[in-house]
């Protein structure tokens, strides 16, 4: 069963990115360095609930 999450950046606190994960796999909060356009760079964007 795959939820869908969003992604929010650790810099500026903006949610740029929405994508799925399963729950089951991956219980914990997940993070990925992604492109951030209102910081303009790569920065860590974690899971928000």
């Amino acid at each position: 069963m795959r939820d869908q999450i969003t992604l929010e950046c650790t810099v500026c606190k903006q949610r740029n990115y929405t994508t799925t994960k399963n729950k089951r796999k991956h219980p914990n909060r997940v993070e990925f360095k992604k492109f951030c356009r209102f910081c303009n760079k790569h920065t860590a964007h974690k899971e928000t609930r």
